[in-house]
């Protein structure tokens, strides 16, 4: 009886596998890139700089110490694409696609794994949905590197070009916002591309391919235009997927980028709103939009893509379960609606609870790193709000930034990236039946 009672205790749940696995290959990925190897100048990379980086790869932010195209070799730049490979289609993701391939079985424990790992509604069929996955990725990504790839070959050679092709391809799709333009100025990102329509409509096609979420490729697969028929979770990430890239698009075009000809201004305008969730790429100089433009990509960073998605932050679909929540008090209703269909209570809080927890982790690591770093509050919101929206895009302040404030973004990305709620079921055991209940009694609140 002790010892299985000493086996239960040591049960590893779904939650703690994928908490594990992105620890795992972070530290694998820091090992690497701390090689002389990995560097262009063969010196060794210091562990906090090598564990930034590889943290912000795994974790598809794009926030970064040094530039990746001056910086690293082309063994540093591969290991970084692995990464950022490995981590925007899931450890779990990538694992079991081995596993499978390998003809070994796969049991209850890995497909329920899966099933978290995806935001997959069900066990059932989840193996088939992995694979699925795994095809759509890599097909999407091959086709934006040969799109890419005669631009890029045209400014930089052949070899060069394919290779750059094939980086920012991957890099888009995953919502990472890691590029090697830095050839040409370091940290410069896509601004030499600003009303390039192929590099532009490319990488935002892939930005919100990766972004939508794996089961909405499903949805579309399985019911092309018939809308009725897909899942309210599809309908709702289009609804607020196609308000937060058409209304910030018209925002930054009327108040925004006034210094850019009208051609660069347009396209400027609508980049910069899909590129924030989550992406990372900028082909204007953020530093020169306002407080209230600078003000509006924090939000968009926050608020991030869509679940089981290779994007971060809080999620599409909580956004819209929390205006549905409020549209319900405002008019009265007991419960909550969206598109005709009732909001499950489970999903309301879990939406309140997912806001609350960015929200608090967001304020007060800005609080704590402008205390340390003096630095206006504005600049430092913008910073961290790309940490834990996995989103990369910086005023430039990360370089200069000290121990303490790099190992505070590197914690806001690995929680913007597991997701909170998916750290507090790791750490707490599953909760017990309990048939007793508290008295209740009101409380006023608003």
């Amino acid at each position: 009886m002790q010892k299985a009672g000493k086996l239960r205790h040591r049960h590893i749940t779904s939650f703690q596998v994928i908490i594990l696995g992105f620890l795992s290959v972070i530290l694998l990925g820091s090992v690497l890139l701390m090689l002389p190897i990995a560097s262009r100048t063969g010196d060794g990379t210091p562990f906090l700089e090598a564990l930034f980086t590889a943290t912000s790869a795994v974790c598809v932010t794009g926030l970064v110490v040094h530039d990746t195209a001056t910086y690293w070799s082309l063994f540093g730049q591969g290991v970084i694409l692995l990464l950022i490979q490995i981590g925007g289609m899931g450890i779990v993701t990538v694992a079991v696609s081995v596993v499978a391939i390998s003809g070994r079985r796969i049991g209850l424990m890995q497909r329920g794994t899966m099933q978290e790992a995806i935001a997959a509604p069900s066990v059932g069929g989840i193996v088939r949905r992995t694979k699925f996955i795994v095809r759509t990725a890599i097909l999407i990504e091959v086709i934006g590197a040969a799109v890419l790839a005669p631009v890029f070959c045209k400014d930089f050679g052949l070899l060069k070009g394919v290779w750059y092709a094939l980086f920012h391809s991957v890099s888009a799709f995953c919502n990472a916002g890691f590029d090697l333009m830095g050839i040409r100025e370091p940290f410069s990102s896509l601004t030499s591309y600003p009303a390039q329509p192929i590099v532009n409509v490319t990488i935002m096609a892939l930005i919100i391919i990766g972004g939508i979420g794996f089961l909405t490729w499903e949805d579309i697969k399985t019911n092309k235009w018939h809308w009725k028929k897909y899942r309210m979770q599809s309908k709702a990430i289009f609804v607020v997927t196609g308000a937060l890239i058409v209304l910030p698009a018209i925002y930054f075009f009327i108040f925004e980028l006034s210094q850019m000809p009208f051609a660069e201004r347009a396209w400027a305008s609508l980049f910069q709103s899909v590129t924030p969730r989550t992406a990372g790429f900028n082909t204007a100089d953020l530093t020169l939009l306002s407080e209230a433009g600078q003000m509006l990509i924090i939000v968009l960073m926050m608020i991030g893509g869509s679940p089981g998605s290779t994007a971060g932050g809080m999620k599409t679909t909580t956004v819209a379960v929390l205006v549905s929540l409020a549209l319900s008090v405002f008019r009265k209703r007991e419960h909550a609606h969206f598109l005709k269909r009732r909001i499950p209570d489970a999903a309301i809080k879990n939406a309140a609870t997912i806001f609350l927890m960015y929200i608090t982790l967001f304020v007060v690591g800005s609080m704590v790193i402008s205390s340390i770093e003096d630095i206006p509050m504005i600049t430092v919101l913008f910073e961290t709000a790309s940490a834990i929206g996995t989103v990369g895009l910086s005023l430039g302040i990360t370089p200069e930034l000290g121990s303490v404030s790099h190992i505070i973004l590197i914690c806001l990305m690995f929680l913007g990236r597991v997701g909170g709620l998916t750290l507090i079921f790791a750490a707490l055991s599953e909760r017990k039946p309990n048939g007793s209940e508290y008295p209740q009694e009101k409380i006023i609140v608003g």
